[in-house]
């Protein structure tokens, strides 16, 4: 994206109400939503400035920062001190926080309960949740209240276990339908967007235009409205790990380790500090 179109994009803060008015829009209007994970200050900042429309505090830095093999483990409390150090990196861009794990499930109060804090302490304006029909009560009463609410089908990551892991969904019709039939569902109980995330081509795209809202793929094809993808993986943080779905654009984690060399190696054989970085 060059400069030009980062500023223009950036005049003004994007909020769910603007990110729901670019469903299909050209590229005179904004075009495609980008979008990206974030989870400290630092990468929210740089994210933002660089014209990226949402930034989504994910339940991924369950696995992208902490270490973990899925989501599973993140706490809402982790989720809403993540959310506060994003919050503190962002002036233009759109911020939602993911509902983690048991969060929501156990009952639509815990759901509500949930999304407020995140709303309310962690500074988030909007919440991600995963599902389909099976959330339909909450995010109909969330969408009530005021607090805007962003859809997540297809390949849902909290699932993980049910589907025996991080698999494709929708080939089979049944699933196929179950996926179109809550995205619809989602839709008409309130939800401004919809993730779609490892889907077939085919199915992300017949989302896109069953929906009068705008879908954000993740591996669900071009069609989609827009594309979201995990900071760590546009980046190249980790070389030894690149899903097929994502696209790097740096090999930041190639460059880190070698700074990292050079630096013990400096400090090793004596030449850092030099004169002009030891105080007189």
């Amino acid at each position: 994206m060059s400069t030009t179109t980062a500023t223009s994009h950036n005049e003004q803060k994007i909020t769910a109400a603007s990110v729901r008015a670019r469903k299909g829009a050209p590229a005179a209007a904004g075009g495609k939503l980008a979008a990206l994970t974030a989870y400290d200050v630092v990468f929210a900042r740089l994210a933002d400035a660089s014209g990226v429309d949402i930034v989504l505090v994910g339940d991924s830095l369950g696995m992208m920062v902490q270490g973990h093999a899925n989501t599973l483990p993140v706490t809402l409390d982790e989720v809403v001190y993540h959310t506060k150090a994003v919050v503190r990196g962002v002036r233009h861009a759109h911020v939602v926080a993911d509902l983690p794990f048991m969060s929501y499930q156990a009952s639509v109060e815990d759901g509500m309960r949930a999304a407020g804090r995140l709303l309310q302490e962690g500074g988030a304006e909007a919440v991600k949740i995963e599902g389909g029909a099976e959330v339909v009560p909450l995010v109909a009463r969330l969408s009530s209240f005021g607090i805007p609410v962003m859809g997540h089908v297809g390949m849902t990551p909290q699932w993980v276990h049910q589907y025996g892991g991080f698999r494709v969904q929708g080939r089979a019709q049944e699933a196929h339908d179950r996926i179109l039939e809550g995205a619809r569902a989602l839709a008409d109980a309130g939800a401004y967007a919809m993730v779609v995330e490892s889907v077939p081509e085919s199915l992300g795209a017949e989302i896109t235009s069953a929906l009068s809202i705008p879908t954000i793929g993740i591996g669900a094809g071009a069609a989609c409205d827009g594309q979201i993808l995990v900071m760590h993986d546009v980046l190249g943080l980790d070389p030894d790990w690149k899903p097929r779905f994502a696209r790097r654009y740096a090999q930041l984690g190639q460059a880190a380790r070698a700074a990292f060399s050079a630096y013990v190696a400096d400090v090793r054989e004596g030449s850092f500090p030099a004169a002009e970085e030891t105080f007189k």
